[in-house]
């Protein structure tokens, strides 16, 4: 089975008190995990693929806020107490993950200190995250936007390839078809990734990563820094 770092990190009596209490769950791509302003049934800690965080806004397609794989937990926000999903969650690549029903994780949290820590940590951390989206919306390039968007993506999944349309791209990134077809097809040019088919392959992810914005690293750091892992958890992240 593929391993949650939050899960990972978890004081070994805690995670057994926790795991009878959830189950393993398939995570299909395209799956809506949550929507925006529904109430969240259950926290998610993928072991395998990639969920992105959306927000719609009336008329316009979705825009992406944020993304969780294995480093993470879709629906951390109930530790404090709320019910309602502040931003929608959609798989972006098949896999994994453990759930834990919105009634056991508030039982739960009375019960297990270790776990109120690192999902407050964790939702420092994501909250951090969005503001650096937000920035990075408006100041980078949708060129270095996509790299990064990549790169985030390739974290999160098996090999070096996954599948990610045009269409898919341009409304995570909150931009035109057009404008993804050209970024990608520079990125391509520049022996970076091969895109045909709707599926990407990296050729070149240091190259990727000098393509991307200052963002990508900076989100690796501060996951790191705020989070609090023992060192080895460095080599394991991402």
């Amino acid at each position: 089975m593929h391993a949650n770092h939050l899960l990972d990190h978890l004081p070994t009596q805690e995670l057994s008190r926790l795991l009878p209490i959830g189950s393993s769950v398939q995570l299909r791509t395209g799956q809506d995990i949550t929507l925006q302003n529904q109430r969240c049934s259950g926290i998610h800690f993928p072991l395998q693929g990639c969920i992105c965080l959306v927000t719609r806004l009336e008329c316009h397609a979705s825009l992406q806020l944020g993304m969780v794989g294995a480093e993470g937990a879709v629906g951390a926000h109930l530790l404090l107490g709320q019910a309602v999903c502040l931003v929608g969650a959609v798989v972006q690549e098949g896999g994994e993950a453990w759930r834990l029903p919105a009634t056991a994780l508030r039982r739960a949290l009375l019960e297990n200190p270790g776990l109120r820590r690192l999902l407050s940590r964790y939702l420092m951390v994501q909250m951090r995250a969005t503001v650096t989206m937000a920035a990075c919306l408006h100041f980078h390039s949708l060129r270095a936007r996509l790299a990064r968007c990549l790169l985030m993506v390739l974290d999160r999944v098996d090999g070096r390839g996954f599948q990610a349309t045009h269409e898919l791209l341009a409304q995570l990134l909150g931009v035109r078809r057009v404008g993804v077809t050209v970024a990608a097809g520079s990125l391509q040019d520049a022996g970076l990734i091969q895109y045909q088919r709707g599926r990407v392959d990296v050729l070149d992810r240091w190259g990727l990563q000098e393509a991307s914005c200052s963002c990508y690293e900076e989100d690796r750091e501060m996951y790191l820094q705020g989070m609090r892992f023992a060192p080895a958890a460095r080599s394991r992240q991402g």
